[in-house]
């Protein structure tokens, strides 16, 4: 199986991110809507690697279809249809290639405030204690030590700086942007998602250590929607539950093979973390997709062909 590492549609507005390919869409009805593809590209630092993970697209769409199933009576979300048939214009070759990597989504003005929940101290959570004692200006008890399970989950909001790179803001900056009543309605439903969440997981041996979302709203309407991929190992921490041990980084259900491998070639002076990326070896793709599956059956408790 190759990766799939662009798309090449003839569907208007083409957007091309790190991992996805969007474009606008008319459906049957006349509704306007969002194509969203998920590729196989994979980045670290920033940076998109010279080859993909094949499937990794598959799995991240799948994992996102089964949590908006999940939490469907909990918050309203974007999601439209998983179907490539859903897709007008498309040729048989195209949904080929396409078929279980796409969300056809309702259109929304995103709001600018990305949602984080922790309920691990970990990653930058973790350096920004070492530092201040302190995540995003919340105090944390003395003592913690790297991959504690928190007390109480926080509610660290960021947002875009004008270098495109997140910035950990207050609640009270959350609010100037987008006003009170919606940011304490962000807080409040991101806590909600990730604990119901993190429950669940537990259940199935997985630890959620923490997570990220983004809201949009739909042109006229108020209601905020969940958008975007959710609690996928691209957009979340997954630990194996029997393996965690605070004092030291846990091995993660993502891309932690891949920046690994990466900074041995980092330390060997072959590359600076800059673009363009370095090409994975082989061992390197099949032990990372292979942990992308791993989450994948023991959150659904399904098998995913590829």
């Amino acid at each position: 199986m190759e990766a799939v590492l662009s798309t090449d549609l003839s569907l208007p507005n083409k957007r091309t991110g790190k991992v996805r390919d969007l474009y606008d869409v008319t459906l049957a009805d006349g509704e306007q809507a969002l194509l969203i593809i998920a590729t196989d590209r994979i980045s670290a630092f920033d940076v998109v690697m010279a080859n993909g993970l094949p499937g990794k697209g598959v799995v991240l769409t799948q994992i996102s279809k089964f949590w908006f199933d999940y939490f469907s009576d909990t918050v309203p979300h974007h999601l439209l249809s998983t179907d490539v048939d859903d897709v007008p214009g498309l040729t048989d070759a195209q949904k080929g290639v396409l078929k279980g990597r796409i969300m056809l989504c309702k259109k929304t003005e995103v709001v600018p405030i990305e949602c984080i929940a922790r309920g691990y101290i970990t990653g930058s959570g973790w350096k920004d204690y070492q530092a201040s004692g302190a995540v995003c200006g919340i105090q944390l008890p003395v003592g913690l030590k790297n991959s504690d399970r928190l007390e109480q989950p926080l509610f660290t909001p960021s947002t875009k700086a004008e270098t495109g790179h997140d910035e950990n803001i207050s609640f009270a900056q959350g609010a100037e942007i987008v006003g009170e009543e919606l940011m304490a309605w962000l807080g409040e439903t991101t806590l909600q998602l990730y604990g119901r969440a993190r429950d669940y997981a537990a259940q199935r041996g997985i630890i959620l250590a923490d997570t990220k979302f983004e809201f949009g709203r739909v042109a006229g309407q108020d209601a905020p929607l969940l958008i975007d991929e959710i609690f996928t190992p691209d957009s979340s921490r997954f630990w194996p539950a029997d393996d965690w041990e605070p004092g030291r980084e846990q091995q993660s259900f993502d891309k932690q093979i891949v920046r690994n491998f990466l900074e041995t070639v980092v330390n060997a002076g072959e590359w600076d973390k800059t673009p363009p990326g370095p090409a994975l070896p082989n061992e390197i793709v099949d032990k990372s997709i292979a942990r992308y599956l791993e989450a994948y059956e023991l959150l659904t408790g399904q098998k995913l062909s590829l």
